[in-house]
């Protein structure tokens, strides 16, 4: 990527094209706005849309060197030249990309923005801000009232893998798990899957918690208790739904391929198997929001930022879905 005088389009922070796709680039130190130039550099992406860019100026002229008439740029003005180091996340860095994060809100609100694609943020640099900052997903959730039913959904081709907990520590996965709990994120696959992927009945497998899925009680009873109760109670409803099933079999593509998606109870359960198979065309879509969101399934990956080596595909598949989808 070229560090000298680029040649882009700069919008003032108050405009933005109607209904454009936006994307925000995530934290400056990251790779998140070298993966969005080279997606956008895709011959595909050419026609396919019109891009809203949210960044900072240094960002653009550092890593937008062509013009593309289908793209933008909103500088939110948070860092001047030599405002952050590449590779090294700070307050400043975490500031920044919060401020990119709420100004693509703004411009959801005002229904100027038909999706929003997000590059990586760093939790650690914006809780130096916002320390109850989690991640994008309840972010989004809180800023649009939609906490009860947003999901985590990560989509590779015909593969689809729901999050029943999300970030929080392992040890409290159990305690956060009920039958309520199970039977909502039941609820949400379902819907999320006929309305975002036009499936008349899909059908879904849940994974148990424990291993072996508990073995009928002598290894835990969260499946006795709470997921065996939450899928009879989906069936009940008219959802296709099994399970709950042990985890280290169901993610086979053997099996997996009888679903149209899965459900794992806790982050690692879902996210080791899905990024072993199909990390670098794998997208996190956030289920639950008034509006389409995606991200590449990736993080900032400060080891690798500005040296040209990060791989753009999951960022290309990010913004592909978010087009499909609206």
């Amino acid at each position: 990527m070229s560090s000298g005088s680029a040649s882009y389009t700069k919008r003032p922070m108050s405009r933005s094209n109607n209904r454009a796709i936006g994307i925000t680039l995530g934290d400056p130190a990251g790779i998140g706005a070298e993966v969005t130039a080279k997606a956008l550099a895709n011959s595909s992406l050419r026609h396919a849309a019109r891009f809203m860019i949210i960044g900072d100026e240094c960002l653009f002229r550092k890593y937008f060197p062509v013009r593309y008439k289908n793209c933008a740029f909103i500088d939110a003005g948070c860092l001047g030249a030599g405002g952050s180091k590449t590779g090294r996340p700070s307050a400043a860095t975490g500031k920044a990309s919060l401020a990119y994060l709420q100004k693509a809100i703004e411009l959801v609100k005002r229904k100027e923005l038909a999706a929003l694609v997000t590059a990586p943020v760093c939790k650690e640099a914006i809780g130096k801000t916002i320390p109850s900052f989690h991640g994008h997903t309840e972010f989004l959730a809180d800023a649009f009232g939609a906490r009860r039913n947003i999901g985590m959904m990560f989509v590779s081709g015909p593969l689809r893998v729901l999050l029943v907990t999300r970030h929080i520590p392992l040890k409290q996965v159990s305690k956060a798990i009920n039958a309520e709990v199970v039977l909502r994120a039941i609820r949400s696959t379902d819907t999320a899957l006929k309305k975002y992927f036009r499936l008349k009945s899909p059908f879904i497998g849940v994974c148990g918690l424990n291993p072996h899925a508990g073995e009928g009680g002598t290894l835990g009873r969260e499946e006795i208790r709470h997921i065996i109760p939450a899928i009879k109670r989906a069936r009940a409803n008219g959802v296709r739904v099994e399970g709950p099933f042990s985890a280290d079999i169901i993610f086979y593509p053997q099996n997996s391929k009888r679903f149209d998606a899965l459900l794992a109870m806790y982050h690692d359960q879902g996210l080791i198997p899905v990024k072993t198979l199909y990390f670098c065309k794998l997208v996190n879509l956030t289920i639950g929001l008034p509006f389409v969101r995606t991200s590449p399934a990736h993080g900032t990956a400060f080891d690798i930022a500005g040296k040209n080596r990060a791989d753009a595909s999951s960022m290309l598949e990010a913004i592909k879905l978010a087009i499909r989808l609206v």
